[in-house]
């Protein structure tokens, strides 16, 4: 592919009912939760897929995958043969719908982070080049290309235009990472400069508490990894040795992009969240050797349960196009794009 070719607007894949589920999900998700709070249904009260599909005027694909979102984030359950019913009350609606409002907002975002960890943007690119293939507007566009910049994967050109900075985009390179995590962060732990950082413990108890308590079903996976990112830094931080510190920022700039593919499994998740609760329980209690042996354990799991999602995900990309759904092909980074 040349860089310095340009971009063809060929990236909203349609389905055979002319609507596209996936990037009608999130919206049709709050309005069902509109409807809920405007409407003061009780919880327990039925949502039928066709009622729902004819008051938004859509078909029942797309008001299937929101409910399936919903489900996910517990304001709705499903029965067996019954449908879906309402599960939550207007406080729990009320924090979900502004959580669905910034996932809309990562949506041309995560777009970009697939596109680009399957190769398909140019290394080099101009704003009006993205804002014509991805449909935003300049100050959307202004808005994400800052958040890319500032988490490390992009940076401005001198003088006119970006470029892309390298990340990790194979899930060999994306094992060998958390080798190298399984090597710096239990050693960090033990260094003799090692001093625990009273009010970052605090605020970490506090974050991963609320991911245990349900918070981790209303996050974006580029929320989820920011929250799992910023707890290791910090653990790595308390170490006084700089160098594992920034050893550690630097390989978590490599690998966002592949971990938000990582992502998907909400009780990996929350499993994560209790162990890293269990970490900081043990170093609140001075067991620095124990707590070293379990975080040791504990990257070795992620990294066994990740590159399995990894694996298989690109034996899915590899399927003909044909087999590949409308929601797999987007959630894989299968968009067309021509240079």
């Amino acid at each position: 592919m040349a860089a310095n070719s340009r971009m063809k607007n060929t990236h909203r894949p349609s389905r055979a009912d002319g609507s596209r589920t996936s990037g009608l999900a999130l919206p049709i998700a709050r309005k069902i939760i509109e409807l809920a709070r405007r409407d003061h249904l009780p919880i327990g009260a039925h949502l039928p897929k066709h009622q729902l599909a004819l008051a938004f005027h859509v078909s029942r694909s797309p008001v299937r995958a929101a409910l399936e979102c919903l489900e996910a984030r517990g304001v709705v359950i499903q029965r067996r043969h019954r449908g879906y019913f309402l599960a939550a009350d207007s406080r729990k609606l009320e924090r979900v719908a502004a959580a669905l409002g910034r996932h809309a907002e990562d949506e041309p975002y995560l777009r970009i982070a697939a596109d680009r960890l399957a190769g398909k943007l140019p290394e080099q690119f101009t704003e009006l080049e993205l804002m014509r293939h991805y449909g935003v507007s300049r100050a959307q566009l202004h808005m994400m290309l800052t958040r890319m910049a500032q988490e490390g994967w992009l940076q401005r050109k001198p003088g006119y235009g970006w470029k892309f900075l390298p990340v990790l985009t194979s899930a060999e390179a994306h094992g060998l990472s958390y080798r190298f995590r399984m090597a710096i962060e239990p050693a960090a732990i033990l260094e003799p400069t090692f001093r625990i950082d009273a009010k970052g413990f605090a605020r970490a108890r506090a974050e991963q508490q609320a991911l245990v308590d349900g918070r981790i079903r209303e996050l974006s996976s580029a929320e989820l990894f920011s929250i799992g990112s910023r707890f290791h830094e910090m653990i790595a931080r308390c170490s006084g040795n700089p160098f594992f510190h920034e050893a550690l920022l630097r390989v978590n700039r490599l690998r966002r992009l592949i971990e938000y593919r990582a992502m998907g499994d909400t009780e990996r998740f929350l499993q994560q969240a209790r162990e890293h609760l269990r970490l900081l329980d043990l170093l609140e209690a001075g067991e620095r050797e124990r707590a070293a042996a379990f975080l040791r354990g504990h990257l070795e799991v992620v990294r066994a349960v990740k590159s399995t999602v990894l694996r298989s995900g690109a034996r899915r990309r590899t399927r003909p196009k044909a087999e590949q759904t409308g929601s797999t092909a987007i959630a894989m980074g299968a968009s067309h794009v021509h240079f």
